[in-house]
């Protein structure tokens, strides 16, 4: 069986026989099941057409100087994420492509399709000097069209082989398609990856991160990945007071019991307009929650929905935050997650010698 095309089997088969649709013997390509581990008892999302659009991009590497994240360069795949969760700080982006970042960052994606190809390009200059490169810094590298578009894999195949150090955050199962990349690049002080964990209730993880796989499924890619040798660490991100906050220990106890060895936490944050989705979704799948979740929202952002100040917006300030990031050093320290991470080998990076090219004098 070809596979040049994946199809991941939607949920909403009721009323239907078959539970399956793979591909004819005499189909030229092959289609697959992909398991998030979603099953018929659990509420579907509500459909939404997706579309695809290549985009023409320049450049691959995005630069930042943020002191508020641990990198300064980047790679995203892709523009937009069909996992829909609410909070996702990358839906603002949306608006400058003249979207919505309601809907459309779900439905309307964007795709690089040369992100391997410019990666090379840029790798292979004389004045390129290595640092490592963080792969989903914005959304997320391994979302559902990652099955059949391939983009990040082709990513991580050239930063391989030019020995390149990288690391990758994600919230999807997928990831461990690639274990024989990573476990490779690991096995060279290459990489590490972040398992993003919200929540272990399917129900909450259903409405916060609609198109997402199950806490369970991402326990298990945090079992499988350290199982063989990648360096694994959880994000509890975001942490939401009122909502998801309760959940912190437990999540980073199961993590650990799965073979993580680090962990973080943002607090959450609604920019733009994301501060309004957030409120309109909490009142309708949470109206119960939603008065008590803002007030503490604002208690932790000096009584405004959001504070973009550097230093404290991925923390924020006050009791509330003073609490929740008391929590988690303690629970961090108690479940063996404050390990110090070894620095990712920039030595090993090397140009590849090029087909018909001048070898290497020494034969690296």
């Amino acid at each position: 069986m070809s596979s040049g095309f994946t199809s991941q089997i939607p949920n909403a088969q009721h009323g239907r026989g078959a539970r399956s649709n793979a591909s004819g013997r005499y189909e030229s390509l092959g289609r697959e099941a992909f398991d998030d581990g979603w099953t018929l008892e659990d509420e579907a999302p509500a459909k939404l057409e997706t579309t695809l659009t290549a985009e023409k991009a320049r450049v691959i590497i995005s630069r930042n100087d943020s002191p508020d994240v641990g990198f300064s360069a980047s790679i995203n795949p892709y523009r937009g994420c069909e996992h829909g969760c609410i909070y996702c700080y990358a839906r603002p982006a949306h608006a400058y492509m003249g979207l919505s970042p309601g809907l459309d960052f779900e439905s309307k994606l964007f795709f690089k399709p040369e992100a391997a190809k410019l990666l090379e390009k840029e790798l292979s200059k004389a004045s390129y000097i290595p640092e490592f490169i963080h792969i989903g810094g914005n959304t997320d590298p391994y979302q559902p069209q990652e099955r059949k578009l391939r983009i990040t894999r082709g990513v991580i195949e050239v930063l391989l082989r030019f020995r390149h150090p990288f690391t990758v955050i994600t919230k999807s199962a997928l990831v461990v398609r690639d274990i024989d990349l990573l476990a490779e690049a690991a096995a060279q002080g290459l990489t590490r990856v972040a398992m993003s964990i919200t929540t272990l209730d399917r129900k909450l993880a259903r409405s916060m991160e609609p198109r997402a796989a199950t806490p369970e499924k991402r326990i298990d890619a945090v079992r499988r990945l350290s199982t063989a040798g990648v360096p694994v660490s959880v994000m509890f991100a975001p942490a939401i007071p009122g909502l998801n906050d309760h959940e912190m220990e437990a999540v980073l106890e199961r993590a650990a019991e799965a073979g993580a060895n680090g962990a973080g936490y943002v607090a959450l944050r609604l920019p733009w307009e994301i501060k309004d989705l957030f409120r309109e979704w909490l009142e309708t799948d949470h109206p119960d929650r939603a008065r008590r979740v803002m007030s503490l929202v604002r208690q932790m952002r000096g009584g405004k929905d959001y504070d973009m100040q550097w230093r404290s917006r991925m923390r924020g300030e006050g009791p509330v935050a003073d609490l929740m990031a008391a929590r988690f050093n303690a629970a961090r320290r108690r479940f063996g997650l404050n390990q110090s991470w070894n620095a990712l080998d920039l030595t090993r990076f090397r140009v590849p010698a090029q087909p018909g090219g001048q070898l290497d004098l020494f034969g690296e």
